[in-house]
């Protein structure tokens, strides 16, 4: 028999691999998360005012703009600091 057509090592021996079976909860916690600061974002809709660094550079906008900005800017840092690590 070739060890192409062995019974007990194929590619598809019915086991999963190292990380696959463990990354279905955490693809579904991040998805429960992501909706739930959507939400969030979307529910405070009122006008902001922000200050940057410094009280003279002020900025009025919607609250879910400012927080979406920061939540992107979080994912982001997050990324980064993600694909350094591993």
């Amino acid at each position: 028999m070739s060890p192409m057509t062995s019974e007990s090592g194929g590619a598809s021996g019915g086991k999963t691999g190292g990380k696959g079976g463990a990354q279905a909860p955490v693809r579904i916690t991040v998805l429960a998360l992501l909706v739930l600061a959507l939400i969030f974002v979307f529910e405070n809709t009122g006008a902001t005012r922000i200050r940057l660094l410094v009280p003279e550079v002020t900025v009025t906008v919607p609250l879910w703009t400012a927080l979406l900005a920061t939540g992107a800017i979080g994912a982001l840092c997050g990324a980064y600091a993600a694909r350094r690590r591993g």
